[in-house]
């Protein structure tokens, strides 16, 4: 039986950087969110 909780046998294939993955999600987000905001004051106008 495999132990599971040894880290020698779960080795990091695919080291990533944490903070730009953050910084690209927050900026992703913000942009969506952004948009969204700015088409709902353009519905609100428009009524």
């Amino acid at each position: 039986m495999e132990n599971v909780r040894d880290p020698r046998q779960h080795i990091n294939e695919e080291p990533r950087d944490d903070l730009k993955d953050v910084i690209v999600g927050f900026a992703v987000m913000l942009g969506f969110m952004t948009v969204v905001f700015a088409a709902a004051v353009i519905v609100k106008a428009m009524i």
